[in-house]
């Protein structure tokens, strides 16, 4: 734990009254923003804070986090109820936000091994269903008009993810450096499309209820910008290009007898949710790959600085080349189809 949690009690108790019962657990997992249990009184809250030490200019955005939470709460999308932001950095050593603790279940393995075959699609078409419903949001009737650039969505990322991965002290990558210029010489036609992009919509970011087939909370907002839906469907179907050793991918799994749907039926359930999206093109999966690829990155260059938060993280500094790798098969049509 990075700070004192008596001086994160004295400021509950200073904001909602003094309490016999306080409890702070961190948890276990993340590659990102150090998150924490907070139990004060009968308040039970989740705490996001940025890390400790040096970081990229614009990552770890939790104030961006409360903002978004806060916007799509009263709109019914699933999301933590918002309790408040503190940006002072003094009192914890950086700023952070605390959101209600929801219940539920988290699904890290997107093979979903703690579940039966029958109850596996459920859970796939529930996550399509809750993307599209974010999607159905206009971001101006939420407050969100001005929560990025709308227009040029891909290009603009793509430049920002291709500096990032080159202003890295990393190993050379030539996967991901031949990526860097495939993207920009391909992009689709801007549709004028825009919507809330999380940035990183996948399976281990989402809580389920605890026995029903429904998101109950989608998390990790610290990406979210206006942009294309299609990126992240992109990113959502990233595991059927991926081996279970790559980030917990479906690649290489029978996935008929787990049960789980083709990534074909995955879009599709999608798109009946979300029927005027265009058509999702290997460009979107490869531009998923990518940004996830320059992710790992910054997360194999932080835990040589020492300030990486998971404990394995420099473990998955080699998903990178493996994720540039895959994004070649798809652009290049060698990806196998499900």
């Amino acid at each position: 734990m990075d700070f004192k949690p008596g001086a994160l009690r004295g400021f509950l108790d200073a904001r909602f009254g003094k309490s016999g019962h306080f409890e702070i657990e961190k948890i276990s997992g993340g590659q990102s923003n150090p998150t924490y249990f907070v139990t004060h009184g009968d308040r039970r809250m989740v705490l996001r804070k940025k890390p400790a030490g040096p970081i990229l200019p614009g990552a770890h955005a939790i104030e961006r986090e409360y903002r978004v939470i806060s916007a799509l709460y009263p709109a019914d999308v699933p999301v933590p109820r918002p309790v408040l932001l503190h940006e002072d950095p003094e009192l914890l050593g950086t700023p952070f936000y605390l959101m209600e603790r929801v219940e539920g279940r988290v699904f890290e393995d997107c093979a979903l091994p703690e579940l039966a075959p029958e109850e596996r699609r459920d859970i796939w078409m529930a996550l399509a269903d809750a993307m599209a419903l974010m999607h159905s949001v206009r971001p101006e009737d939420v407050g969100l008009g001005d929560y990025g650039k709308p227009g040029n969505y891909f290009e603009r990322q793509i430049g920002r993810w291709t500096k990032q991965w080159r202003q890295s002290e990393s190993d050379p990558i030539p996967a991901l450096d031949k990526l860097a210029e495939w993207l920009p010489a391909n992009l689709p036609e801007d549709d004028g499309m825009v919507r809330l992009a999380h940035g990183d919509f996948r399976m281990g970011n989402m809580l389920f209820h605890p026995t029903e087939p429904r998101v109950v909370a989608i998390l990790d907002w610290e990406l979210s910008t206006l942009g294309h839906p299609l990126a992240d469907l992109g990113f959502c179907v990233v595991p059927w290009h991926s081996t279970p050793d790559e980030y917990g991918g479906i690649l290489g799994r029978d996935q008929g007898a787990l049960g789980i749907p083709c990534e074909s039926e995955f879009v599709t359930r999608y798109m009946e949710g979300a029927p005027d999206s265009a058509p999702l093109l290997p460009f979107h999966k490869a531009f998923a790959l990518f940004r996830f690829a320059v992710i790992f990155v910054g997360i194999a260059d932080r835990a040589r600085a020492g300030s990486a938060v998971a404990e394995n993280a420099a473990d998955v500094g080699p998903l990178a080349e493996r994720f540039a790798e895959r994004a070649l098969e798809i652009v290049e049509g060698r990806a196998h189809a499900c």
